[in-house]
């Protein structure tokens, strides 16, 4: 880290190999605002290569070993392969070559109120929840979010304040890389266990995640596993939130049944702050509300401006994303790939009115297919009806003799399709007026709703 702080003080030009992940476009924004010379390259187009072209950056489409020529630092993302041309080049040139992650961790030391949000589930929408409170608060933050922000209609923000809101993945540990002022945990579920191996393992990933802030940690106080993690951190400030009175910030009189969007009071002890109407379904929602309300006024936001922001919040990009209504069809997308998160996006779909709930899912990786295969089984019976895709391997190799049609097997009533045409075609055909139909995964199922949307524009 101190090695890229150095060199970042020495160079003025940068090339970003894959400039078009939504990891890689705020950093480079980041340091386009510092004035820096960038360079991008990516392989195909997409709105962020416009908007990244629009800030007078130059994007190679394609990868070709040239493109690194005259850059004093290298930048890549972790998706790359490593016969990747411009990635070989890069090491071959001894030009310093970082992962992206490595830069993202240099970048959060230059920022005294750094707010890192992680958890299991809820990541982005609280990252992007604060990141609106915080711009309405006239706080002027720096952000870097792992979803798009409707109201900005980006991945991230570029400040000029010493306010920094940003995602903090615990995927291959990659959170220890920040540097935290205030370490936010907003719960610790079973999750990367091919990389983790044990629930402790995770745990103790956190712990130290939690350790490394310099101020503060808030965190659920209702979730044991959390608890548990940061039970052994000492000399940091505590703040709690969750629903039980015993919380720092806690939420009274929930309502959660006469609508799918909540409603409840917040507290800070004893004293009601203000009372709280979500724009978003679900009850995890309360708990993602509650945890942007206690950060943002731990950083000084006054009550009634977090609630305003809070109200006015109306999801981030792929979580419960409404489409649009098509034909008297409403199609939606979600990033749920875990089973605590498809039962609580599931759960509130079931809620909000609809004739029939479409749970169109594709699970991802193998191994997470393998070890919570039971779980899926169960969630994936809360909508009217389910259908699948194969299992989306990403990284890995079906080491884990584990396939979508034995899913399929012990789910009543649900199908699998080979092809996202055959499901949007499938689904179109026997969907109704009044339904809703959900695509669900953190893959590239948004392909389908995608295929589904025009088929039903076009009847």
């Amino acid at each position: 880290m101190n090695e890229i702080l150095d060199l970042l003080k020495k160079i003025k030009r940068i090339h970003f190999i894959g400039i078009g992940g939504s990891g890689m476009c705020p950093l480079a924004e980041i340091l386009h605002a510092e004035g820096y010379e960038l360079s991008g390259s990516d392989n195909n187009e997409s709105d962020i290569l416009k908007r990244i072209r629009d800030l007078g950056i130059p994007v190679y489409l394609g990868q070709r070993a040239e493109n690194i020529e005259g850059a004093q630092m290298i930048v890549y993302t972790a998706a790359l392969l490593k016969d990747n041309p411009e990635l070989v080049a890069a090491k071959q040139s001894g030009i310093p070559t970082f992962e992206r992650q490595k830069l993202f961790g240099a970048i959060t030391t230059m920022y005294s109120n750094c707010i890192c949000i992680a958890g299991t589930h809820g990541k982005t929408t609280v990252t992007s929840m604060l990141t609106q409170i915080m711009i309405g608060a006239k706080k002027d933050p720096t952000a870097v979010i792992g979803g798009k922000l409707p109201l900005t209609n980006s991945y991230g923000v570029v400040g000029h304040s010493d306010t920094m809101v940003c995602e903090a993945c615990e995927f291959v540990d990659t959170f220890l890389d920040l540097s935290p002022d205030v370490s936010v945990i907003l719960n610790i579920d079973e999750d990367h266990l091919d990389y983790f191996k044990t629930l402790d393992n995770l745990k103790a990933s956190f712990t130290k995640f939690a350790n490394n802030a310099t101020k503060a940690v808030i965190y659920n106080g209702d979730d044991a596993n959390t608890l548990d993690a940061v039970k052994n951190v000492t000399d940091k400030e505590f703040v709690t939130f969750g629903l039980e009175k015993t919380n720092d910030y806690h939420a009274e009189n929930v309502d959660s049944e006469s609508s799918a969007f909540p409603s409840f009071d917040v507290f800070k002890g004893e004293e009601m702050l203000g009372h709280i109407d979500l724009s978003i379904p679900g009850e995890h929602n309360v708990y993602n509300a509650l945890a942007a309300f206690a950060c943002a006024h731990y950083s000084g936001v006054a009550p009634q401006e977090a609630i305003k922001a809070i109200e006015e919040f109306k999801g981030a990009g792929r979580r419960f994303e409404i489409l649009g209504e098509f034909d008297g069809i409403t199609i939606a997308d979600d990033y749920a790939h875990h089973p605590k998160e498809l039962e609580a996006t599931l759960n509130a779909a079931m809620k909000m009115g609809y004739k029939k709930v479409w749970a169109v899912f594709q699970p991802f990786t193998f191994s997470r297919t393998k070890m919570l295969f039971d779980d899926f089984v169960k969630v994936l019976q809360i909508p009217d009806r389910c259908v699948l895709t194969e299992i989306m391997g990403s990284r890995e190799i079906n080491t884990f003799g584990v396939y979508s049609s034995q899913l399929v097997e012990k789910i009543p009533g649900s199908v699998m399709f080979e092809t996202f045409e055959e499901i949007a075609r499938y689904v179109t055909d026997n969907a109704e007026k009044g339904d809703l139909i959900i695509t669900l995964g953190c893959g590239d199922i948004y392909k389908a709703a995608k295929i589904m949307v025009d088929i039903l524009r076009n009847r």
